[in-house]
């Protein structure tokens, strides 16, 4: 029997749908999803509910479940363009900076969106650059190693261990973002005019070697030369880190879930966090991601905040911010987001902390801490929830961070 693929909603309810043993395991050992049980009243099916999670992914049975997020795919992509260049986004804040078709899925977007940024890459031609190369050979060119060649050849007749620099389109660009089409061709629901495309851009950049499975990245330095390359290889690199993983059951084969995921609370968080760093320069105030900090004097328990604003010599914590990906509850309370930030507070010696939500019923609420210690103010420690609702236009949501830099940058101009 033929299974047909399964579409599931950001965060909606649990599907019963007919799967294997082994791709129900799979999905239910990847973390893919928020859940992934056996339906105890239909044999042969499996109950699975989405998370925060959305993308598609191809199970080892080759069912693919795709998951719909609640954001328009156009928006998420304005979320994910900013997060990785915020520089040209905040100059074009408009939906286009990442080129998405028509296509209203993700991957389908995706996949045309990077088609086309490799595009414009290569426009120019292929960026070519010196490339160490290390070799044996039957003449000897460029420098002779000498230690490779006592090692290996000693008292011999060529070859001869030889290395020099060749100038070739095999550099760490290319190989990127060869990495990535190749990644785009293998990923289920890709239209068939963008896999054709995506297969041209393949042979454009068939003199770069290709990636292998498992290692890092190749680590490229932005320069003038490559600025062309730029926004094809930050996207580029957002496909390849959004790659799912293989899971290794206690005595069982390797279970590979094959396909391209976006975690929506961390981009929400690198949205906010990043907008914020942007925004904060304009009050001359430094930003610090995910700095670390400890809750007890022993230091046996660690605390990341999303984002620490400091004054302009990076010394004075000024205030506290922490992003959330997740709707308020009907009474506006979180109460274990509040413990949270009044934890960093407390740790800081703030007089205040900042909770930013991707959608709330109220723009902004105050609650004032009782037994905290009143400030010179004669208040005690006051935790914001703010919220910033995603289906708003690009440019008001880039205004509604520059608003809360504002906020956050009250203390500094008023200690």
């Amino acid at each position: 029997m033929t299974v047909p693929d399964v579409t599931l909603r950001e965060h909606g309810p649990a599907l019963s749908v007919p799967l294997g043993t082994e791709a129900g395991r799979a999905l239910a050992a990847s973390g893919i999803l928020q859940s992934a049980t056996p339906d105890p009243g239909r044999e042969g099916h499996w109950l699975l509910r989405a998370g925060s999670r959305v993308g598609a992914v191809r199970t080892p049975g080759g069912v693919v479940v795709r998951i719909r997020p609640k954001t328009p795919v156009s928006r998420l992509f304005f979320l994910l363009g900013f997060s990785l260049d915020p520089a040209r986004a905040w100059r074009d804040s408009k939906e286009g900076t990442v080129d998405t078709g028509a296509y209203d899925d993700v991957v389908p977007a995706l996949a045309h969106a990077v088609e086309r940024q490799i595009d414009a890459a290569l426009r120019q031609g292929v960026l070519q650059g010196y490339r160490e190369i290390e070799e044996k050979a039957l003449v000897v060119r460029g420098r002779l190693r000498e230690a490779e060649q006592i090692r290996r050849h000693f008292g011999r007749t060529p070859p001869v261990e030889i290395g020099y620099d060749a100038y070739t389109a095999d550099t760490d660009e290319n190989r990127i973002l060869r990495g990535a089409v190749e990644r785009l061709l293998r990923l289920p629901g890709v239209p068939g005019p963008v896999r054709r495309r995506l297969a041209h851009q393949r042979v454009r950049l068939a003199d770069a070697q290709p990636l292998i499975r498992g290692q890092e990245l190749p680590r490229w330095q932005p320069s003038r030369l490559n600025s062309r390359y730029q926004p094809a290889l930050r996207l580029a690199e957002a496909v390849l880190r959004g790659a799912s993983p293989e899971h290794r059951p206690s005595g069982a084969e390797p279970l590979a879930v094959d396909g391209f995921l976006i975690d929506m609370n961390k981009l929400f968080e690198d949205f906010v966090t990043v907008g914020l760093r942007e925004a904060l320069r304009e009050h001359g105030l430094t930003a610090r991601l995910q700095d670390p900090h400890h809750l007890d004097t022993a230091g046996l328990v660690g605390m990341r905040p999303d984002l620490v604003v400091r004054t302009g010599d990076g010394r004075t914590p000024v205030a506290v911010v922490d992003a959330k990906y997740k709707v308020e509850k009907a009474d506006g309370l979180l109460n274990a987001d509040l413990y949270q930030a009044l934890a960093y507070a407390t740790v800081l010696g703030l007089p205040e902390a900042h909770l930013v939500y991707a959608a709330g019923r109220h723009p902004e609420r105050c609650h004032e801490v009782r037994g905290t210690g009143a400030g010179q103010d004669g208040r005690g420690v006051r935790l914001y929830q703010h919220a910033l609702d995603l289906s708003r236009e690009p440019e008001d949501l880039l205004s509604g961070l520059r608003e809360l830099a504002g906020k956050l940058a009250a203390p500094a101009a008023h200690p």
